[in-house]
């Protein structure tokens, strides 16, 4: 079936909050807890394995996108980006770091660490593999495999200006309490279609304080390592 774009996911009404969900413990989001949990992952499965629809008749096509935990003294942090508002997927949208499979990529975590350095200038070096949650299908028929790394600290960023307009850290355990996950209902002529948005407010790259709306796949896969560690 087809259905419309989202087009100000921030005018879609919030049906529900899931603050009835225990939060992730914050023993469970130290760097150790998560080597331990990927080297014996716990039987699971994701909640939310798609956006469901479709927009265009595009075959699908393999992606990848790097989870970054950037190792901070106060606690692991979330590295996301802002997307520039010209592109033609997901503009404007908060994303993981990463892209499309390319012929020479090994595998999704050859994908993953090289987008990052494309993107944002992450290099390697500064980046260690813990392992992977399931596919995530999106609407506009990309197979996204989500790679998840510890980062360490010391990295300088160099933006991809035509891709990037920014980027940020959020924190692991903000992320990780479903108190901050809202549930909306977008409906139109012939159906709905129900997405998670984590809102978070901190400081752009001038020191000013917004909102970033986390939002649909991005969310999404986050709410799926909740599940992760929380099973």
């Amino acid at each position: 079936m087809t259905r419309p774009p989202i087009l100000d996911p921030r005018a879609v009404p919030v049906a529900a909050r899931d603050e009835g969900l225990p939060a992730v413990p914050a023993d469970t989001l130290s760097a150790e807890a998560l080597r331990a949990r990927f080297r014996t992952p716990p039987a699971w499965s994701p909640e939310l394995p798609g956006d469901g629809g479709v927009l265009s008749q595009r075959e699908p096509a393999s992606a990848a996108v790097l989870v970054p935990l950037v190792q901070r003294p106060e606690g692991l942090q979330v590295l996301l980006t802002q997307r520039t508002a010209h592109l033609r997927d997901h503009a404007g949208q908060v994303s993981f770091p990463g892209g499309r499979t390319e012929p020479e990529d090994a595998d999704a975590v050859a994908t993953a660490l090289r987008e990052a350095q494309e993107e944002i200038g992450l290099h390697p070096r500064h980046v260690e593999v813990l392992g992977q949650l399931p596919i995530y299908r999106t609407v506009t028929a990309f197979m996204v495999h989500p790679v998840v790394a510890l980062v360490q600290p010391d990295f300088d960023l160099a933006l991809d200006e035509f891709e990037v307009a920014e980027a940020f850290e959020v924190p692991l355990s903000f992320l990780m309490n479903p108190a901050h996950h809202q549930r909306h209902v977008f409906r139109w002529q012939e159906g709905e279609r129900q997405f998670l948005s984590m809102p978070w407010t901190g400081s752009d790259l001038a020191g000013v304080s917004r909102e970033y709306f986390i939002w649909g796949a991005t969310a999404a896969m986050l709410r799926n390592f909740y599940r992760f560690l929380s099973a």
